[in-house]
């Protein structure tokens, strides 16, 4: 009888052992996560967004980023001047190294990284009759002169 408790224990430590490990393991590959968003809003609202040379939609609009750093943004919208800007993200404490390994590999856990930039378009200035007419004016001296 005496065995009897003695064999249970280690049965019970052996299978610890082994749930343990594997729990260790899953947990290990399901483990670090870093997700990355931007938001990018404009006054006025509906502007085309153009972020590094790939439209990604219409204001307000949000998306994920991979890297920090930057960005080359460009807003369109009718009635309005595109504006090219650049929009440089930082990174925050835990994705600057070594503790980005942490964090992206270790960490047990999800972390949402969520970064917003508001941009501001002015009106589109339309040159007046007068400055057409007169760089049209320009234009046709320049085209009839002789070249040199």
């Amino acid at each position: 009888m005496s065995e009897r408790p003695f064999d249970v224990l280690t049965f019970s430590l052996s299978a610890f052992r082994r749930f343990g490990v594997s729990a260790f393991l899953t947990a290990l590959c399901a483990a670090g996560c870093v997700r990355r968003t931007m938001t990018i809003t404009s006054e006025p609202p509906n502007a085309l967004v153009v972020l590094n040379d790939q439209e990604i939609g219409r204001t307000e609009v949000t998306a994920d980023f991979l890297w920090y750093g930057d960005y080359d943004v460009v807003l369109r919208k009718e009635g309005y001047a595109t504006l090219h800007t650049n929009w440089k993200i930082k990174a925050p404490w835990y994705q600057v190294p070594p503790l980005d390994f942490f964090f992206e590999v270790l960490w047990p856990g999800q972390l949402h990284n969520h970064q917003t930039q508001h941009f501001v378009l002015e009106p589109e200035q339309l040159p007046t009759p007068e400055e057409v007419a007169g760089r049209a004016v320009e234009l046709r001296n320049a085209a009839i002169q002789p070249g040199p």
